[in-house]
């Protein structure tokens, strides 16, 4: 079997959510490790907050990619995410901001801001995978400097 190509199709992506009473549920692919969601986030994540995570970390990945290709890979980050919901059901997110905060040497703030850009714009398929009315806000700060609060494009197919 070859390893799939820019070409070739992935297989599709198969969890398993196990409950485990009450809100919880053991989540996961088979035989890998497991994660908790709990709709009352005593014992693992609430479903909500597991979406914000996982879009933190799949943004972050790609920003660790491109600056790890441009020879200044940050020595830590950390992404700080904050979800801003309807009121009324379904509580889905309206905005989402972002500030991923990067320490490490010779990262330049423009490469870093563009990693973030081109990780909402086209490399992340949890962001990919929002509702397009969805606002996402992204800040990069680098070694203790803010930068600014910007809208990110959403992804747009084609």
């Amino acid at each position: 079997m070859t390893a799939p190509t820019p070409h070739t199709p992935r297989p599709p992506s198969r969890v398993t959510a196990e409950w485990q009473g009450e809100y919880r549920f053991d989540t996961g692919r088979s035989a890998a490790p497991l994660a908790r969601l709990d709709g009352n986030a005593e014992t693992g994540q609430s479903p909500p907050d597991a979406l914000l995570s996982a879009l933190a970390a799949c943004a972050g990945i790609d920003v660790v990619d491109f600056l790890t290709k441009r020879r200044t890979p940050p020595a830590s980050m950390r992404i700080e995410v904050v979800g801003t919901r309807r009121d009324t059901p379904p509580r889905r997110f309206v905005r989402i901001e972002l500030e991923f905060v990067l320490e490490g040497e010779g990262i330049e703030r423009v490469h870093a801001e563009r990693g973030v850009r081109l990780a909402f714009q086209t490399y992340c398929s949890v962001a990919a995978s929002l509702a397009p009315d969805i606002e996402l806000w992204a800040r990069v700060t680098i070694n203790g400097e803010q930068g600014e609060l910007v809208r990110q494009p959403n992804f747009t197919p084609g």
